[in-house]
């Protein structure tokens, strides 16, 4: 039995879900609060992150060393494309997202209306969330560009960078703060990654306390 230990608004943990449905890998998972951590996650991984990724005592954290692992192990479909440059620019544009994108717009938009509110029962700081508002256009107009000259984020394929970016994305939406009307190339390539059968389970999640925008689920938004 494969057990995925995550947080439902992790983009880390939402990109291994989409890459295991995508890879049609069947899995349980189970749900651990970032402020509210268990002594069972810390026994599997003492850093305290998330997402792990268990599989017959093999024990494995880390979004991209289970990333990689998936490649690996599970060869029918593939989500790295076949040469090196272009798999090179996969894994640039993971990095931009699981970096850039989470230090510039997730921590300054999540973290301040989510974490906050339930680590420490505070409001959002409006300054930061304007900050993380500002800096999630420029990442919009990137990809709006990306989209406009390829048919998928990374090239022709659909890729790990495309899961990468629409699971940080998809936790902005939810919350309603993704400005689509502006950028129409990235709201149509974020419409067909929504279309997928792998992101219909992560267009079910709740956050606790949080409703979803009116659009989170609506395939045709």
């Amino acid at each position: 039995m494969v057990l995925l230990v995550q947080h439902p608004c992790s983009p880390q943990s939402r990109k291994i879900r989409i890459g295991m449905s995508e890879k049609k890998m069947l899995f349980v998972l189970k749900d651990e609060e970032p402020w509210n951590l268990s002594t069972d996650l810390f026994k599997l991984n003492p850093a305290g992150d998330l997402p792990v990724f268990l599989n017959d005592g093999f024990v494995l954290s880390g979004s991209n060393a289970i990333m990689e692992y998936l490649e690996e192990t599970s060869r029918e479909i593939r989500l790295m494309p076949e040469t090196p440059r272009e798999r090179a620019e996969v894994r640039r544009l993971i990095e931009w997202f699981d970096e850039k994108f989470n230090r510039e717009v997730y921590r300054n938009i999540v973290c301040e209306k989510v974490h906050k509110r339930f680590s420490k029962g505070l409001a959002p700081d409006s300054k930061i969330l304007k900050i993380g508002l500002n800096n999630l256009n420029f990442h919009m107009e990137y990809i709006d560009w990306l989209a406009e000259r390829r048919n998928f984020l990374a090239g022709e394929n659909f890729s790990w960078a495309d899961i990468t970016a629409a699971a940080h994305l998809s936790v902005i939406d939810y919350l309603g703060d993704v400005p689509w009307e502006g950028y129409k190339n990235a709201k149509l390539w974020y419409s067909k990654i929504k279309s997928r059968p792998s992101f219909k389970d992560i267009l079910k999640d709740g956050i606790r306390g949080i409703l979803p925008s009116k659009h989170y689920a609506d395939l045709d938004f």
